[in-house]
């Protein structure tokens, strides 16, 4: 499977965690696809998806397809992933 989506996910993440001075995730690190996980789990919850009530309508819809799709790349790569709820 194509995992365009889900490494340009990671490479955004990375991206802020470099101005934070964080650690860079990788894709290939079973504790790493863990955090990438929750993070999505989190960017899923309904505040975050709609920006607190900011995001509507085709935005939120196109945001969730986007991080869905993450979803689904993560378990294409990492089947043991099991504590993601969306």
């Amino acid at each position: 499977m194509n995992i365009a989506t889900l490494e340009s996910y990671v490479e955004q993440k990375n991206r802020w965690s470099a101005i934070f001075g964080k650690r860079q995730l990788s894709l290939l690190v079973q504790a790493d696809r863990v955090k990438i996980a929750e993070m999505l789990e989190g960017d899923l919850s309904p505040e975050n998806l709609t920006c607190d009530g900011e995001l509507r309508g085709s935005a939120v819809v196109q945001k969730s397809r986007m991080l869905n799709r993450c979803v689904e790349e993560l378990f294409s790569i990492d089947p043991t992933l099991t504590s993601l709820e969306y």
